[in-house]
């Protein structure tokens, strides 16, 4: 089982449309926020998605939960956890939904780590990058008994590969 995570993408829709276009078998598409386009718009079809600070059309929710197989993603993008200071606020909220993988963006920088045996995962942005040059998207992979997480760049360039053991 496939996911494939961007945020922050600010308007634009080519960016979005380009990414897709590199794994259009994957199972999931999310967006974590922040692309600043309609809640319709066909970019972003399909896609599980939320608002960002950014995003002004209302249809988004601020979060949303669901379920890949038999794994819980909690999905939100990080703002209204001040996500920029610390995610203790998130991993209190993913705990609350029982989520094995919480998405989210905001701070613009690619990250990927287990804690307490939720994986944690920041895609970077496909617009404006912090903490690194490289524009960014992830490939989760959902194994029996890991996560793998793969970062890559606007052009399909492999950054890192990260595999997480599952509980």
């Amino acid at each position: 089982m496939q996911i494939l995570v961007m945020s922050d993408t600010h308007g634009d829709s080519d960016v979005i449309e380009k990414v897709r276009g590199f794994y259009p078998t994957v199972d999931t598409f999310i967006h974590c926020g922040d692309s600043e386009l309609p809640f319709s718009h066909k970019a972003l079809d399909g896609m599980k998605k939320v608002r960002g600070n950014c995003d002004i059309d209302q249809a988004f929710p601020d979060e949303a939960v669901f379920d890949i197989e038999d794994v819980t993603v909690f999905l939100t993008h990080g703002h209204l956890f001040n996500v920029k200071t610390s995610i203790l606020s998130l991993s209190y909220r993913a705990k609350e939904v029982d989520a094995q993988i919480v998405c989210f963006g905001h701070s613009h920088i690619l990250a990927a780590e287990m804690i307490e045996d939720v994986l944690f995962l920041n895609p970077g942005s496909l617009l404006k990058p912090r903490g690194r040059k490289e524009k960014s998207f992830a490939l989760v992979e959902i194994e029996d008994r890991y996560f793998e997480v793969k970062f890559f760049t606007d052009d399909n360039h492999c950054i890192s590969t990260h595999k997480f053991i599952r509980k």
